[in-house]
């Protein structure tokens, strides 16, 4: 560690929570589509639902690194940031640097589009989403090839971000490391500490969330099992 450095805690538990279970909820409905496991499909499409809706409040209540006003920065600065990396000039950020809050918010809108899309969709032989029923036949065939070309376009996100996080590391930001443990090797000079919300907050966030889309969502596909 250079001993200009310290050690600061910059990501809560429910953006780390979040970053990870959408991660592995991710590659769940990939495996349960590709193996036609649809009620299983379901089930981890509407645990993502609860982890992303969670994480859109807490954009907005949550610990200061979590919220949108912290990271979404005006285009210039995201601009000036990438012609600093270019130059190796780019300085260390407190949470999501300008380039990363807008790939997050991007994300974030893909994510949402490919979970509503899916309340829509149907194989029109076994499995239809929830809301089939409220749209007619076209509309619904619409939503189904919406949902799988936004699935296409959320892959190409993702190796994105994953080539960006390697980016960072070359260059000696260990973004992953901080994703588990919370904290960041800053330089002494730019650290500051955020404020951080309450960790009951975002159990009740969670709760009052979870319990209507188990109650109404999950259970009935639960019970088809």
């Amino acid at each position: 560690m250079n001993n200009n450095e310290v050690k600061v805690k910059v990501w809560d538990i429910p953006v780390r929570v979040f970053h990870w279970g959408m991660l592995l909820l991710l590659g769940g409905l990939w495996w349960s589509a590709d193996q036609g496991e649809m009620s299983y499909h379901q089930l981890f499409a509407y645990s993502l639902m609860i982890l992303l809706v969670v994480r859109l409040i807490w954009g907005f209540i949550g610990s200061d690194t979590a919220r949108f006003s912290h990271f979404v920065r005006h285009p210039r600065q995201a601009l000036d940031y990438l012609a600093k990396m270019r130059a190796k000039q780019a300085p260390h950020s407190l949470g999501h640097n300008p380039l990363g809050g807008y790939m997050v918010v991007l994300l974030l809108v893909i994510i949402s589009l490919q979970l509503v899309s899916g309340l829509f969709a149907t194989d029109e032989i076994f499995t239809e989403g929830p809301l089939v029923s409220y749209v007619s036949g076209e509309t619904a065939s619409w939503f189904t090839w919406l949902h799988k070309k936004n699935f296409d376009l959320l892959l190409i996100l993702a190796g994105i971000h994953v080539a960006a996080v390697l980016l960072h590391r070359f260059k000696g930001e260990k973004l992953v490391g901080a994703m588990f443990s919370g904290y960041k090797r800053l330089p002494a000079a730019e650290a500051q500490q955020p404020r951080f919300a309450s960790l009951i907050l975002a159990l009740v966030l969670l709760l009052v969330v979870a319990v209507p889309v188990v109650h109404f969502l999950m259970m009935p596909v639960i019970g088809m099992l």
